[in-house]
């Protein structure tokens, strides 16, 4: 049988979603595909090619195109990027290592459409950017916060019985975070135009 680089993603995959990212390993993938992990290398020159290839197949519901408007644009975007996260074991986690390895080509386009969603709202073009991945790390860092907490629970231990935010509906936090941070977007050319 020809070893596709669709089945190496395929079986990574799997992997990832049964075990998590620690047990995603060129050697256990092999395993799992019944090669050596020499062939491996014949589709992915190194690990951190073939977790982004992983992060793009786990961000690939994310690549739609946004509404109209600025702020339904981010909104949609955030929110299928954090669906995309949470359907994956330690999607979050994996992903931000695609994107601090610059390994995730759906990593950039999510980037992309932030920045161009950042400069539709006025946001000048050196900072647009800056502002994408300002939300890019939120939804992240809420996501693997999210995971973690899943995961733990899911383990049997015993949390904290916060009677706080914590307590409430994900959805809802998620939510109040990426308005904050949209509503920033807005107000950031707002105080700029008062200071000229």
């Amino acid at each position: 049988m020809q070893l596709h680089k669709r089945d190496v993603v395929d079986a990574a995959t799997r992997i990832l979603d049964t075990y998590g990212i620690a047990d995603l390993t060129m050697r256990r993938l092999a395993r799992e595909l019944d090669v050596s992990p020499g062939a491996l290398y014949w589709h992915f020159t190194n690990k951190q090619r073939l977790l982004g290839a992983v992060a793009d197949r786990v961000l690939r519901p994310a690549l739609v195109d946004p509404p109209a408007g600025w702020r339904a644009g981010i909104t949609d975007v955030c929110e299928k990027f954090r669906d995309a996260l949470l359907s994956h074991t330690d999607g979050a986690e994996l992903v931000s290592a695609s994107l601090a390895a610059g390994q995730s080509e759906a990593m950039a386009q999510i980037l992309a459409l932030l920045t161009a969603a950042a400069a539709d709202a006025g946001v000048e073009r050196e900072n647009a950017e800056l502002a994408a991945r300002t939300v890019v790390y939120y939804v992240l860092g809420f996501t693997a916060d999210e995971q973690s907490r899943l995961q733990w629970d899911a383990a049997g231990a015993q949390l904290p019985d916060e009677q706080s935010v914590l307590s409430t509906d994900p959805n809802r936090r998620f939510m109040f975070g990426l308005r904050l941070l949209i509503d920033g977007i807005a107000a950031h050319n707002r105080a700029e135009i008062e200071l000229l």
